[in-house]
């Protein structure tokens, strides 16, 4: 199975969805107790950020974030917004943009987290009941402001298990080609240059 397969069975692209944006970004994870805001600075970790849109490019008829975490498995929260959901955001928000750039958007203030991440920080507030938000804020010496807030909520169980059930078979079989290919190049040395095969093997023993 090529890569190429892998990605056709990834469970997030199931409903029509393709990959607009994958990235690993800082996040600043921050739990809260009830309705009050966490007063403490968060742990900062790496998220991986995933974007997928439904529509053609610039004319864009939903679009879903989606967070999950190498350090922990069970970790995915969702964003999810069609064109009147961003109707609501972009009124309550003041947005300057129409649905059509919101993705992108979404991509500068992730990539300013990457590039400028001492004054673009990305904060991601949990809550008990599975909802959060991200708020993404721009730090101006002086004061914070924050640029864009966006809701999201953890994913149930089934769509959990489905994710770490593609992540891990994905996994498995990237490690399958890549001994495949390790085989192919272990026998062409083999005929090639037997000594040199040799002293890889002594230095991975070493």
């Amino acid at each position: 199975m090529g890569l190429h397969e892998l990605e056709e069975v990834d469970p997030s692209l199931a409903d029509g969805h393709r990959i607009f944006y994958e990235r690993e970004v800082p996040f600043e994870l921050r739990s809260a107790q009830g309705n009050e805001e966490p007063r403490e600075v968060g742990a900062l970790e790496a998220i991986r950020v995933k974007i997928l849109a439904l529509g053609d490019e610039g004319a864009f008829t939903g679009l879903r974030v989606e967070l999950t975490s190498e350090s922990n498995l069970f970790f995915h929260y969702v964003h999810e917004l069609d064109i009147a959901g961003f109707k609501k955001l972009q009124q309550g928000q003041n947005l300057m943009v129409d649905f059509a750039e919101y993705p992108s958007v979404m991509v500068r203030n992730l990539d300013n987290c990457i590039k400028q991440p001492h004054s673009h920080l990305a904060v991601l507030v949990m809550k008990r009941d599975g909802s959060a938000r991200l708020d993404f804020i721009q730090n101006m010496e002086y004061k914070f402001v924050e640029l864009l807030s966006i809701d999201l909520k953890a994913s149930g169980e089934d769509v959990v298990r489905e994710q770490i059930s593609y992540r891990y078979n994905a996994m498995k079989n990237r490690m399958a080609l890549m001994q495949a290919r390790l085989a192919d190049v272990n026998a062409l040395v083999k005929i090639k240059n037997p000594s040199l095969l040799l002293q890889l093997k002594k230095a991975s023993l070493s």
